[in-house]
């Protein structure tokens, strides 16, 4: 597999160095220089493959000649052990479930594959990698879980002080070992700058092996894919799979952008809703065709979600060859602001007992509002990133108390531990050169 930079500024790399670099040299995004579109026989035959045999033939259509087929296998069997299931909430809306995994998010999916891809580059090398990662919610708890005690890596997570949960604080904060935790003192915007800014500096890369986990990376992208095609199979399976219309709800648009290279592979799909709260970038420049990103991102109840500038949006336009009417006929934005967040949560509990997170009903917004435009029926599916417990103080301020899963109840005795830092850059530097220097 041979990568490019979205800049161009910056030569193709192998995946291995991609991997490891995170960013090209031009603050650039990888993309593959092709996407392979899978055979006719592969979609024939989809609904009778499980979760774990349609991630193979993606990822050995996308990397095969980077990892031989049987590592491949074993790579994928170890790193995506749990389920995706397809829920139907109501008449031909179904909510897709990646919330299974260790962590209760969907980045369980990108964090455990990009783990088990750099312990197997490293298996033969003495090299030590700190991998350094901002959040804002989620991605921390799942990179933690995801690379906790793998060797030769150690992990540095960045996050908003007091922007999110109680329980994703918790997760990102008290493994210790070879994860520690940066509390930032500003948005996740100023978290992900750090973090840039860390890996173009060359000071810095001469003396440590640097990587991200961030959605930056190219392989956090490419097991997001998995799950797609296996909703798709599932519906194939169901007979409904014709007319798929697809919601995401999205912050910096890796998890989307992940959709469209299903698609690109060959995935039917009738469109893509991209849903946001009211850190609306993207669904204003699918409308007017002007990007204009927002500083400092706004705060919501629907925190993973409130990025001002997301990361991967220049990945979303490789995808379509930069061109907005392209991208235009496949997307359709929405955005929706906390009030109607909350109704949503509300009236599809009282109405069909599912509970839905703050961002899994920003989702589910954008796909009705969609649907309702269409004349003719079609399938709905919207993502569900996250378990509800993850936002429990919202959640039981909306729709009244709920059980929390003892693996996360059994979080909140644990003790955080976290270093607090301004957004300086010079601050995070010294700080994190001094965490390496003793590794």
């Amino acid at each position: 597999m041979q990568l490019y930079s979205t800049k161009h500024q910056s030569p193709e790399v192998s995946l291995e160095e991609a991997i490891f670099r995170g960013l090209p040299p031009d603050n650039g995004l990888y993309m593959p220089t092709s996407i392979p579109v899978l055979p006719q026989s592969f979609w024939d035959n989809v609904e009778n493959l499980s979760l774990q045999e349609i991630a193979f033939e993606i990822a050995h259509a996308l990397i095969g000649k980077d990892v031989p087929a049987n590592d491949l296998k074993s790579l994928i069997n170890k790193a995506i052990d749990f389920p995706a299931p397809l829920i139907e909430v109501e008449e031909d809306t179904f909510c897709l479930e990646l919330f299974h995994g260790p962590s209760m998010a969907f980045k369980d999916f990108g964090a455990r594959f990009m783990a088990a891809l750099m312990s197997y580059f490293l298996q033969k090398s003495e090299k030590q990698i700190h991998i350094l990662v901002a959040t804002s919610g989620d991605t921390g708890g799942a990179v933690a879980q995801g690379f906790y005690q793998t060797p030769n890596i150690d992990v540095t997570i960045l996050y908003p002080s007091g922007k999110v949960s109680d329980i994703q604080e918790k997760q990102l904060t008290t493994l210790g070992e070879n994860v520690s935790a940066l509390e930032v003192d500003g948005t996740f915007d100023d978290c992900q700058k750090l973090v840039k800014q860390a890996f173009l500096d060359k000071e810095l890369t001469a003396q440590f092996d640097l990587a991200s986990a961030n959605s930056i990376n190219i392989a956090r992208l490419i097991p997001q894919a998995f799950y797609y095609v296996n909703a798709y199979a599932q519906l194939k399976k169901k007979g409904l799979a014709k007319e798929m219309v697809i919601a995401v709800p999205s912050g910096n648009f890796g998890n989307l952008s992940a959709g469209i290279i299903a698609w690109r592979m060959g995935m039917p799909v009738k469109q893509f809703i991209a849903a946001t709260n009211v850190n609306k970038v993207v669904p204003e420049y699918l409308e007017s065709g002007i990007y204009e990103p927002i500083s400092p991102s706004l705060s919501t109840i629907s925190n993973a979600m409130d990025v001002g500038n997301p990361s991967n949006f220049p990945r979303m336009e490789a995808l379509f060859g930069n061109d907005l009417a392209e991208m235009q006929k496949m997307l359709k934005g929405y955005f929706y602001t906390d009030t109607e967040t909350r109704t949503a949560m509300r009236t599809v509990y009282e109405r069909t007992g599912y509970v839905m997170c703050p961002h899994t009903a920003v989702a589910y917004l954008g796909l009705k509002d969609y649907t309702r435009t269409l004349d003719e029926p079609v399938t709905g599916v919207f993502l569900s990133t996250a378990h509800y417990a993850k936002f429990l103080d919202v959640v039981e301020e909306v729709i009244g108390e709920q059980a929390i899963p003892e693996r996360l109840s059994a979080l909140l005795d644990k003790e955080k531990q976290a270093t607090r830092i301004s957004t300086d850059y010079e601050e995070f530097k010294q700080t994190i050169v001094a965490a390496f220097s003793k590794v």
